[in-house]
């Protein structure tokens, strides 16, 4: 059966939940998508977050990717995740993004959602979250409120000063391993230049994870060309580089001709021979959910497109 886990909140209304498409699976894990053909399996590991299940028969995808929210949310729903990922061998990385999708939840500024983690508003929807991942047979990495330093107000935490995110950040941590035991946890920024004034500690990381797409349209009106991967990722990755944390590409995709899409998906595959702590690249196989700046609108990073399917076999 395929499990897939749902991220966009204005696909799913007023439906406050993680929710799983279920269907059958196409084969055994044998075929390969295009983000994986002539992957030779060293170096970077190769994942997910695969709503359409293009991923599914990929035995080169080694770790499943879901989102979801910490209120509003049936966590005996991700006994389904856990068996789609432990049924093809990856690990599973959850981000919990901390406020409810339900377009019927009481909103809540970000003052509110701080002062709340804070006084141990929500310790009990922690630890409830947190004794059920670390249920899961599953490896379970959890990436906790990201892309924080994008210092707007597209996510409540992404308003946050520095210092208030990484109080909350080492609360959740803490409230967590009190029941999850096992349990690993990723600090992902989006990669702008403040974001190592987010960073909570050692002591709470385990892995880190950048957001990194390429959007060729965008990068012409901005920069004139078309970027190339170091150009794209160097400068947020020389603020993380020397933190001794494996770092993933948490968010990865890829929108533009046919050409732009070949080079992109290759520079990913290959990414560790540039920058050697890169360990995973996680490609985001969905519509992007937010408008980017100007008249870009909502890139499709799909790579079940028409265009993927022309990549180099």
């Amino acid at each position: 059966m395929l499990v897939v886990a749902w991220r966009s909140r204005q696909l799913l209304g007023g439906i406050a939940l993680l929710c799983f498409i279920l269907a059958t699976s196409a084969g055994p894990l044998s075929s390969q998508s295009p983000f994986t053909k002539g992957h030779a399996g060293e170096g970077v590991r190769m994942g997910a977050y695969d709503p359409y299940g293009t991923f599914a028969n990929d035995a080169k995808i080694s770790i499943e990717h879901i989102f979801i929210p910490w209120q509003d949310v049936n966590l005996a729903s991700l006994d389904a995740a856990d068996k789609y990922a432990r049924d093809r061998a990856r690990k599973l990385l959850i981000t919990v993004e901390p406020w409810t999708w339900s377009r019927n939840g009481k909103p809540e500024t970000s003052s509110e959602l701080y002062a709340g983690i804070m006084a141990g508003n929500y310790d009990r929807l922690i630890r409830e979250l947190c004794q059920k991942a670390a249920s899961l047979t599953s490896d379970i990495t959890i990436r906790w409120a990201q892309e924080m330093d994008l210092g707007n107000d597209r996510y409540p935490w992404s308003e946050w000063a520095p210092v208030d995110y990484i109080n909350a950040f080492r609360h959740f941590v803490d409230t967590c391993r009190t029941v999850g035991a096992g349990l690993h946890f990723m600090w992902s920024p989006r990669g702008e230049p403040t974001m190592r004034d987010y960073y909570p500690g050692s002591d709470y990381v385990d892995f880190i994870g950048l957001t990194l797409f390429g959007f060729q349209q965008y990068e012409i009106d901005l920069y004139g060309k078309d970027l190339s991967l170091p150009e794209r990722l160097g400068p947020s990755y020389e603020l993380v580089a020397d933190l001794g944390k494996e770092i993933y590409i948490a968010e990865f995709g890829c929108h533009g001709d046919q050409a732009y899409l070949r080079r992109c998906v290759e520079e990913a595959r290959s990414a560790s021979a540039k920058f050697s702590r890169i360990s995973a690249v996680i490609y985001f196989n969905e519509v992007e959910t937010y408008k980017w700046p100007g008249s870009h609108g909502s890139p499709d990073w799909r790579i079940m497109s028409k265009l993927f399917a022309e990549l180099p076999q």
